[in-house]
């Protein structure tokens, strides 16, 4: 049984550790406002291109339209863009993304395809290392650690169109967490090379306003000059959705920390009493013992 000193040195460790987990919490939740609020600001951006593409997708077509939107006419190679956070302490946030990547190259593998890996995230990087290192081709870190810029989601982007310009894979797609709410973040895979659109027909009228536009110069010229910017919108967006998940997993489970770390310091107060009350009744006893043996 452990001694009163072993009991009073764990209680204090776990309230030290309950100060440190309550602390998180609160700064998670400061951050979370404002990252749910860019994640929710940037989903209309990325909608409304992914509809002006689709809008202007019918014509070009026709022509066989830009490589970014026709594909390679392959699909034996794969990238995939891994995005996770730099650090722990988030629930399960990090590892839902690593068991979809895992999963999603088992499965490619199987197929006979070839795949790559693009971590973002050092969380991200160290897990998948282990198995699937000779897959990783490029690795970066501390994306989000001042915040989501665009500046950052441009920078992956031209080195993914980069590699593609070069013929090193067909198909690309990102993986990450849509933010839905502090508990709930949805594991997405979502196609950016080539451009994964709605279908829609050529001339067809905007389906919110009902209109009809006209496009100078040509379809082909516009979607040239677009489809770069929305591989950088994709990712812009996806790390967004992720910072905000982060800040979400991280918050629910420094909660859930702080309130076992309590219930812990509870059971561990009671254990202490129990031990302390003991010694107390039996140098009583020994004290009545020695007394009536006089």
């Amino acid at each position: 049984m452990p001694s009163l000193k072993d009991l009073k040195n764990r209680i204090n460790s776990v309230k030290s550790t309950r100060k440190i987990t309550s602390a998180m919490k609160m700064v998670a939740a400061a951050k979370l406002r404002r990252a749910q609020e860019q994640a929710e600001a940037s989903r209309p951006y990325a909608d409304r291109m992914n509809r002006m593409i689709g809008s202007l997708a019918g014509a070009a077509s026709q022509n066989g339209g830009p490589k970014l939107l026709s594909g390679t006419g392959k699909d034996d190679t794969y990238l995939l863009v891994v995005c996770t956070a730099d650090r722990g302490l988030c629930g399960g946030f990090n590892s839902s993304i690593i068991r979809a990547a895992r999963r999603r190259v088992t499965s490619l593998r199987t197929q006979g395809k070839t795949v790559k890996l693009y971590c973002v995230g050092r969380r991200g990087r160290d897990a998948l290392k282990r198995e699937f290192g000779d897959l990783i081709v490029e690795s970066v870190q501390d994306v989000t650690r001042k915040g989501v810029a665009f500046s950052s989601a441009d920078e992956i982007a031209a080195h993914i169109l980069k590699m593609y310009e070069g013929g090193e894979f067909d198909i690309c797609s990102v993986i990450y967490n849509r933010f839905q709410s502090a508990m709930t973040q949805i594991v997405t895979d979502q196609q950016i090379v080539p451009a994964s659109i709605p279908e829609t027909e050529e001339g067809a009228a905007d389906s919110e306003s009902g209109a009809l536009y006209e496009y100078e110069p040509d379809e082909e010229a516009i979607l040239a000059a677009l489809l770069p910017r929305n591989v950088a919108t994709q990712i812009f967006t996806a790390l967004l959705e992720n910072n905000a998940s982060e800040h979400g997993a991280r918050m629910t489970a420094m909660d859930n920390a702080t309130r076992n770390a309590g219930d812990m310091i509870d059971k561990l107060t009671l254990n202490y009493n129990r031990a302390r009350q003991a010694a107390i009744t039996k140098e009583l006893i020994e004290i009545i013992s020695g007394a009536e043996a006089v």
